[in-house]
């Protein structure tokens, strides 16, 4: 699959799902443009790249006409930059649930907005989301961060009604828990809190799955290679579940 030609902008670039993505666009032939918040990473990964706070309309608004001035209209946008965060229900606070909604959920749209013109002149574009299997069901002491996730697939599935007819195919990729250094963190704030060692950590995360294994980022690089590919160009509003059959 080549994607030669494509103006490509992934969040979240600079780590992870973000980083492991824009590498395997750009070696199918894109121009690929990296966002995040902070510049380190960011150059480290050798690509085109802008700092921005996705939760920003105005910094992405910038962002976006400067990565036009050097590459031209932008034909895909992968909306990857997130953040989960774990708390009880009852001792979430307004303050984080805001946080949750603000980067999972008002991320997405500001860079799919600031896009969204360039691909309906163009006749043809890519809207993608790296959501995740909590957009998909329930998770225990993640409740914002469900509630975010879910609402990234009902806003997919709500623009890919409106945008059906225009060349512009929106969709959402569901992972299980992938292996990063986020999930690191995750295991390490388990066992902070459960006393548990990281191995049994890492088994109780992996207990709904039946593979028994975590996704890799190379997994879901793949996934948003094909969708932005014209093989893909039937799928459109889904919630892909990369998830080992848990879901």
């Amino acid at each position: 699959m080549t994607l030669m030609g494509r103006n490509i902008v992934v969040t979240g670039g600079g780590s992870g799902v973000g980083a492991e993505t824009a590498k395997v666009l750009a070696d199918a032939g894109a121009t690929v443009t990296i966002l995040g918040r902070r510049e380190e990473p960011l150059k480290a990964q050798g690509l085109p790249y802008q700092v921005c706070d996705v939760t920003d309309p105005d910094a992405v608004a910038r962002a976006f006409d400067a990565i036009r001035a050097d590459h031209g209209p932008i034909s895909v946008v992968i909306a990857n930059a997130g953040a989960a965060e774990s708390v009880p229900f009852d001792k979430m606070t307004p303050a984080d649930l805001q946080a949750m909604m603000s980067v999972n959920l008002t991320g997405v749209v500001n860079v799919w907005q600031a896009a969204l013109a360039d691909m309906r002149a163009a006749g043809w574009g890519r809207m993608i989301a790296i959501a995740s299997t909590a957009g998909l069901k329930g998770y225990a002491y993640v409740s914002a961060y469900c509630a975010a996730k879910h609402a990234v697939v009902g806003l997919t599935r709500a623009l890919a009604q409106e945008l059906g007819t225009t060349g512009i195919t929106v969709n959402a990729i569901c992972p299980g828990f992938i292996e990063t250094p986020l999930l690191d963190r995750s295991i390490a704030k388990i066992t902070d809190k459960t006393g548990m060692t990281a191995a049994e950590a890492r088994a109780t995360l992996l207990a709904g799955t039946p593979q028994k294994r975590f996704v890799q980022t190379a997994e879901v690089a793949g996934a948003a290679l094909w969708l932005c590919s014209d093989a893909a160009q039937s799928m459109n509003g889904h919630a892909m579940a990369l998830s080992g059959g848990e879901i």
